[in-house]
């Protein structure tokens, strides 16, 4: 099951919903490291349990985040580095900085209409 909105209707040139094609959509090395680690986790389950379900899923989760990538590379890439900079936050025991946006102004800000 996708976790797309019911309406979502894609813009631009998007890559195909193929490994190759996502994979080669993706512009950050977070995500690529993540894309060739998380393949090779998926694909050692379906050898073993024999059901391509987990690596229907894993395409439908990689597409979207290539979408996004191809959409914003440079949001991708704050992301990661908004990501590296709480996480190094958190291990010193700091607190996580807060938002000031709700989830719904931050997508509206990116153009999603709820």
């Amino acid at each position: 099951m996708s976790a797309q909105p019911y309406d979502f209707r894609p813009t631009g040139l998007l890559p195909e919903k193929s490994l190759r094609a996502i994979r080669a959509a993706l512009t950050v090395p977070q995500d690529l490291e993540a894309f060739d680690s998380g393949l090779r986790v998926v694909l050692a389950e379906v050898r073993v349990q024999l059901d391509a379900a987990r690596l229907a899923a894993f395409i439908d989760t990689w597409w979207l985040i290539a979408c996004d990538s191809v959409k914003d590379p440079q949001g991708r890439s704050e992301m990661h580095e908004r990501a590296a900079h709480a996480t190094a936050a958190a291990a010193r025991g700091e607190p996580l900085p807060r938002g000031d946006k709700t989830w719904e102004q931050l997508l509206t800000a990116r153009g999603v209409q709820l």
